[in-house]
């Protein structure tokens, strides 16, 4: 059954704060260009780790957006999520104005997997080095993976319906799906999406433990999923926040409706049983479509979720063809990230953020650092493909066995 069409989750704003922009324009150029920002990883305390190669944000100032009073209550990965928020409140031309006519008409959802960890090992060092007394009250909210969605509601004003996502990598998919659900269900505007900060020495020592994490210390090398050298993913920071409105009160105000999230759908194979995988993306993917009222025929390119380890990426590719049969090999593929780290929950978010934008430029983005693609997909490399995507599907797996997909539509599709 069809929703009312003023009822449709559209999305009006994007804020981006990645390794290669520190806003959507940068960070579009730089991903339909194929920039890889891979480097060495600089964090202080994480020279002699084994982890070598990452995505960090390396121009990102949080001074120069938010108010003193939040960033010593909050770690990095919010300080993130607030300036991203900000970005793409802007982009939506969502103002304080709107915010103080219906402030419970508005909520944030957001989704997180490492948490504040270097605000939690700063704290930690202190109570350890100097004592209880050198411990800040701040330590008991801003390592919690539902910081970002409090601080930002808080600062913002919002009262409306605000969450947290929990379900692994896949949780950055579910939380926009969230969003889209409560739209749907009657608040004006969601503001969702998620970031990361996984470069502090105690979150880097956390992933240690991921048998999928790559060590290879050459950056061009390591991270090159769907190829015979795949030898795992590189985790990075930063992630993207979108603003998710009901299309009748963004046409009320006279908002650009950017892209429409049409379908999405979840499923659990459990923790790196990546053979189980392909049954329960496939899945994931066809009740997405089936959300959409889409065929998959009409999906225009695919955002992959590129895990960079073999079961992991032959299973996809396979999940891919079963699900959309013999489109599945001739459909554009791109995974993006390849260029800038995984960034846990925040990863999906960033390709969601290219996948709307690539359908209102004309763009397929390539995927960096990858040539010789090994499995039966036309993985787009090299160069961005010059195309006309209405339909975007996007792809998410977590380490821990979750599998989600979404369905955008571009607002001139059907």
């Amino acid at each position: 059954m069809s929703e009312p069409q003023d009822r449709r989750a559209a999305v009006t704003g994007i804020g981006v704060v990645a390794p290669n922009g520190i806003s959507t324009d940068t960070f579009w150029k730089a991903t339909h260009e194929g920039l890889s920002v891979l480097d060495r990883v600089t964090r202080d305390g994480c020279e002699r780790l084994p982890l070598k190669v990452a995505g960090e944000v390396r121009a990102f100032d949080a001074a120069d957006t938010i108010e003193e009073r939040f960033l010593v209550q909050t770690d990095r990965f919010t300080h993130y999520a607030m300036a991203a928020a900000d970005f793409a409140l802007t982009d939506a031309r969502l103002g304080q104005a709107d915010t103080d006519q219906s402030p419970y008409s508005i909520g944030v959802v957001t989704a997180a997997g490492s948490g504040g960890g270097e605000f939690g090992q700063r704290e930690l060092q202190r109570l350890w080095g100097k004592g209880s007394r050198f411990v800040g009250p701040y330590q008991s909210i801003a390592w919690f993976y539902a910081a970002s969605t409090g601080q930002v509601s808080i600062r913002r004003g919002f009262k409306g319906p605000c969450s947290v996502v929990a379900s692994d990598e896949a949780g950055g998919l579910d939380a926009l799906a969230h969003a889209a659900r409560a739209v749907r269900r009657g608040t004006d505007a969601i503001v969702a999406g998620s970031t990361e900060a996984p470069l502090a020495p105690y979150s880097v020592v956390c992933q240690l433990g991921y048998e999928e994490l790559s060590r290879e210390s050459e950056p061009g090398r390591a991270y090159r999923p769907f190829t015979k050298d795949a030898c795992g993913f590189v985790p990075a920071e930063g992630g993207a926040m979108l603003v998710v409105e009901a299309a009748g009160a963004a046409r009320a105000r006279g908002a650009d409706i950017r892209a429409f999230v049409a379908g999405h759908a979840a499923t659990f194979t459990g923790a790196s049983r990546w053979a189980e995988s392909r049954a329960g993306l496939a899945q994931a993917i066809r009740q997405a479509l089936a959300e959409a009222q889409c065929a998959p025929e009409e999906v225009d390119v695919v955002f992959a979720d590129a895990l960079g380890v073999p079961a992991a990426d032959r299973a996809e590719a396979l999940a891919i063809a079963d699900a959309l049969g013999a489109h599945g090999t001739r459909v554009p593929v791109t995974a993006p990230k390849t260029g800038t780290g995984r960034g846990y929950c925040a990863a999906p978010v960033l390709d969601t953020a290219a996948a709307v934008l690539a359908m209102e430029h004309g763009l397929i983005p390539p995927t960096p650092n990858v040539h010789d693609v090994c499995h039966d997909l036309d993985l787009v490399t090299g160069r961005a493909r010059v195309a006309e995507p209405r339909t975007a599907l996007v792809l998410s797996r977590g380490l821990m066995g979750s599998n989600s997909a979404l369905v955008l539509r571009h607002p001139s599709a059907r």
